[in-house]
């Protein structure tokens, strides 16, 4: 992890993933980079209708967003000793910021999870999910301020490549943190055969094969990632992803819940995040690390 992109609309919900962004740079040694995008034509209307000659009004605010990251540069240097490199874009905020990570290599995405303003230049629902939906680089939505590195992490396993990626990430950027590997279990055409007056007794009994397995799948790679009883919790439950992944997350106090994301670039963007991850930042009150697979 040797390079964070926290890209903000200077909002408070901004100033979160910054701040989140420069523990983060601190703990892990790795540089920090900060980018405001302001999109093209925003102000065309309100342009023509100054004097001849006026200076262009997206300059001028580009100026000003320069100064206000440079005095938040200086805050996180005299706080943290984190050194932030800043950029101010110019272009649709999503091509802009994910140009700009490109150009810098970034390891780590970091994004507040709202913006506030007229400057609404993250939001959750607009920019910043379908930053989320085209971008293969690690993404972390924050929610909150900091309050001190990741205590615990509730991590979403499916057994796919970017649940086994989004754990090995997660323990990267939080390596005390203490894990709950989450397995939700569904079981194919259950609702079907219930409608179709299948016996309970054989329905329980699909429903306990699938947790078997679900646990010995869980403790397979709990051996191979080297996960021990004391570091992660295995869990498998059945019921809705989402709905689970939410309770657990708050009935177990974690602070950061990490979740997977699959998907080829070349699909429609609206399936690239997948709808547990989606609702998962729409809905989750704490933050959120999305990963690729």
């Amino acid at each position: 992890m040797t390079r964070i992109l926290a890209a903000t609309d200077l909002s408070p919900a901004g100033r979160h993933a910054i701040d989140r962004a420069s523990r983060l740079a601190g703990e892990l040694g790795g540089e920090l980079h900060l980018a405001h995008a302001i999109g093209p034509g925003l102000f065309d209307d309100i342009q023509r209708l100054l004097a001849p000659g006026s200076p262009p009004i997206a300059i001028t605010l580009g100026n000003d967003a320069s100064r206000q990251m440079q005095v938040i540069a200086d805050e996180l240097a005299a706080a943290n000793s984190v050194e932030a490199e800043c950029q101010v874009l110019f272009g649709t905020p999503v091509d802009a910021l994910l140009e700009h990570a490109g150009d810098i290599a970034a390891d780590l995405l970091v994004v507040g999870s709202r913006g506030e303003g007229y400057l609404r230049q993250l939001t959750i629902g607009s920019t910043a999910l379908r930053l989320l939906r085209k971008t293969r680089r690690p993404a972390l939505v924050v929610k909150h301020p900091p309050a001190g590195p990741y205590r615990r992490a509730l991590v979403a396993m499916d057994f796919s490549p970017a649940a086994l990626a989004a754990l090995r990430l997660v323990r990267q950027i939080a390596p005390q943190a203490e894990l709950t590997l989450l397995h939700a279990i569904e079981i194919p055409f259950e609702s079907k055969m219930h409608y179709a007056g299948v016996n309970n007794d054989i329905i329980q009994q699909y429903r306990s094969e699938a947790w078997t397995k679900a646990m010995q799948q869980l403790r397979r790679l709990a051996d191979i990632e080297h996960l021990t009883e004391s570091v992660a919790q295995l869990s498998a439950l059945h019921g809705n992803p989402t709905d689970l992944i939410l309770e657990q997350a708050n009935a177990q106090d974690c602070d950061l819940i990490v979740a997977g994301k699959r998907g080829d670039l070349h699909i429609v963007e609206e399936l690239l995040l997948g709808s547990t991850t989606k609702h998962l930042l729409l809905e989750a009150d704490r933050d959120v690390l999305v990963v690729s697979g």
